[in-house]
Formats: structure tokens, sequence, C-alpha cells
């Protein structure tokens, strides 16, 4: 550490200053150490705090995607993702994730029976062999070898992971690069910013790339630089969360509808007194935008009743959350297909789009800042401030339960 020579605030030499600790700033952090850059990031709330913990935790491999019957832009790009974050998982490739909690090493679809005969013939084309298969009834979650279930079930290769134990893998063997502090007082054309801690304690991070990648966040950081580009959008999701005591079984499985999104998406979690929560999106979220708090909860009762008639609630409770999804804005395009990354000057923005999608981001953004800039020979220390935050689950808040 060196001290300025206009005040007495401790300056430090980085080559990279990442602003955002999700899963997807996180594993960029980790490449970037890994290729010997001398990478800090700065996080102002906890580690998780944004989208990630409103993840679902699917490793996306682009089945629902690709529901049309043929492969596109989106269900390319996600492609490989199960089997590189299977590989992380497993110790066997960077970085380590063996200490993630994997909830299911599977994603499932279900079929209503008035859809079985139209997707029997997508499921055996020659697009999807490769990324499903059909189970007998006996190999089903318990809760759909009822005898009233006349669907069709397929397991997809997609695993679903705890999105807040990857952020805590991520996170722990890089402690020494993660600053819990707020970035201020951006000056862009002297590579500097300030790092102001909550318990007041400051320094002055010289750099020479700064990583935007702090979801919707990125927008306040651009104004803050003066960048009026790149252009983000927000895309709502009314989600809906549900836990009772005769919940037993957990669920990770999409039901197709009549459209190629899947009508209900269901994952499985556990509250902090061990409950199972079912949280669910899919069309029921993306239309839910459109509807009031109350009208959200009877239809996502009403999906239930019609979708898993047999299923008994007798004290459940039932909670609504209002996530954006943060996105680069492109012309003519609803959503990106991919992950994004702008760059200006010294300044990169990067939105992963998808969850699933942070290594493959984080290999494009080391490619990148590897075309300008050269780990640095030297390393200068941080300062040790308070020690990494995390975030919890939002179900965990019992305002959420109404």
């Amino acid at each position: 550490m060196t001290e300025t020579g206009h005040s007495n605030e401790t300056e430090v030499s980085v080559d990279i200053v990442i602003l955002g600790g999700g899963i997807a700033g996180l594993w960029t952090l980790a490449r970037l150490r890994q290729a010997g850059y001398h990478a800090v990031l700065i996080e102002s709330d906890a580690l998780g705090a944004g989208q990630t913990r409103y993840a679902q935790g699917i490793i996306h491999g682009g089945t629902k995607y690709a529901l049309t019957g043929k492969l596109t832009a989106s269900s390319e790009a996600v492609a490989d993702m199960p089997a590189r974050w299977r590989a992380c998982y497993a110790g066997d490739a960077e970085p380590d994730l063996s200490r993630a909690e994997l909830l299911s090493d599977a994603h499932y679809l279900w079929t209503t029976r008035r859809l079985t005969s139209r997707l029997s013939g997508f499921f055996a084309s020659k697009v999807m062999r490769s990324r499903s298969t059909e189970l007998d009834k006996t190999s089903l979650p318990g809760i759909f070898q009822h005898k009233d279930f006349k669907g069709q079930f397929y397991r997809l290769d997609e695993p679903v992971f705890n999105t807040l134990s990857v952020i805590r893998a991520l996170a722990e063997p890089r402690r020494d690069a993660i600053l819990m502090a707020r970035a201020q007082d951006f000056r862009p054309g002297e590579h500097r910013l300030c790092a102001r801690a909550q318990t007041g304690e400051s320094c002055t991070l010289r750099y020479g790339k700064l990583l935007l990648m702090a979801g919707q966040g990125n927008e306040a950081l651009l104004r803050q630089l003066g960048l009026s580009e790149p252009v983000m959008q927000r895309r709502p999701l009314k989600m809906v969360v549900l836990r009772d005591a005769n919940l037993k079984d957990m669920i990770y499985a999409h039901c197709m509808g009549a459209t190629v999104n899947p009508r209900i998406t269901i994952t499985s979690h556990r509250d902090n007194e061990n409950n199972i929560v079912w949280y669910m999106g899919g069309q029921l979220a993306e239309d839910g935008v459109n509807r009031g708090d109350d009208e959200q909860l009877a239809r996502a009762q009403a999906e239930l009743a019609e979708l898993i008639p047999w299923l008994v609630l007798e004290d459940a409770q039932w909670g609504i959350l209002n996530i954006d999804r943060a996105e680069i804005r492109q012309a003519g395009a609803t959503r990106p297909d991919s992950f994004s990354i702008a760059e200006k000057g010294d300044v990169i923005t990067a939105w992963p789009t998808k969850m699933a999608l942070s290594p493959a981001l984080a290999d494009a953004l080391l490619a990148r800042i590897g075309q300008s800039l050269k780990p640095a020979a030297e390393k200068t220390t941080l300062p040790a401030w308070t020690p990494p935050a995390y975030a919890d689950f939002p179900w965990n808040d019992p305002a959420v339960w109404v």
C-alpha cells in the first residue's frame, strides 16, 4: 500500500475492479485470479443479494428454448453449461464448486394428458434425444406416482443448485479479494474510485479495467460514470412461493403448456426451519406481472389444483416475490439470446442474462481483457475490513408470507 500525495487515504493499485457480488461477478473474479490478475470485487450489500438469491438455480441446457422443435440461438448458447457446472461441482474444473449444494442432478418436464401426443414426437426428435430421457412411473417423484397422473415425465440434463451455496463456494477461497464496501467518487479519467466500508474506512483503488457486474445496479453505476450506453432493460416476474406441512416432495420440474414457455416451473427449497418451500415461475410468473398480488395467488392455486388435483394443502402459506431480470437492451429484441458485454474505454459492462451462462461470460471477459491488459508483476495488499457478508433466501423473510 501507498499513501496518496493529496490526502491521508490509502491507495491500492490493482489490475481489475469488479463491482457486483452475484454468481457472475464472483465467477469472473475466480477466473481472473486464476489467470494471474490482481482483481478485487466490491459488494455494497451482501454477496448474492441481487438476482442470485431469487434465482431458481436451474442450470438450463437449452431444452425449454428448443421447444419449437429446432435449435435456436438461446438453446445453443446454454447447451454446454450443464456439463461445465457439473465438472466444477466434481472438482475437475475451475472454479471448484465441490462445496456447493446440488439440489437435484436433473431438472424434469411433465406434460398433461392432452399434450402428450403432440410432445411425444418432439422428444423423440434428433434435437432432443441427447437432452432428455422419458421416465417410467416408478422413477417419478412420489407425488407423480399417483394413480390420477396421466401425462408423461422426462428427465432433462439440467442440474439444480442452491444458488447461495454457490456464492459461498466461489467467495470463501477468495475472501482476501472481496471488499464489503460502496464504490463512489469515480474518476474514470484517472482510473480511480473510492471504496468506502460501512464502518467508515476507505481507500482509493487505482485500476486498469473496471467491470460493472451488478445486475440492475449497473444502471446507476453507468450514470455515476457519466455513460449513457449500454442501455439496460428490466423484464419483471411475479413469482409465487408456497409452504405447507403436507408438502413432502422436492420437485424440480417444468409443466408444459400450449406455448413454448413452461406453463409453470417448480423448484423446491428448505427454509430456515427445514420446511419444504415450492418456488413457482414459468408462464405463471411471466403473465403474473399483469395481475395484482391476490389475483396472482388465486391463479397459482388454480394451476396447482388443475395440474396436481390430488395435492392436499390444509395449512398452506403463500407469498409473492416481484423480481426484475436485468439485461442489455437490444434493438428489435425482447431479450438477448446470450450474455452481454459492452466496452467503453476501460469500463466494461456485463450481464449474464441467465445464471447458467456465468462461466461462459467469465471466459469471454478474460479473453477480452487479455487483449489489452496483462497481469501486473507486483501485487499490493487490500485493506482487511469486515469479512464477506452473505444474503439469505427471500422466503426466510416473514414479510414475504401473506
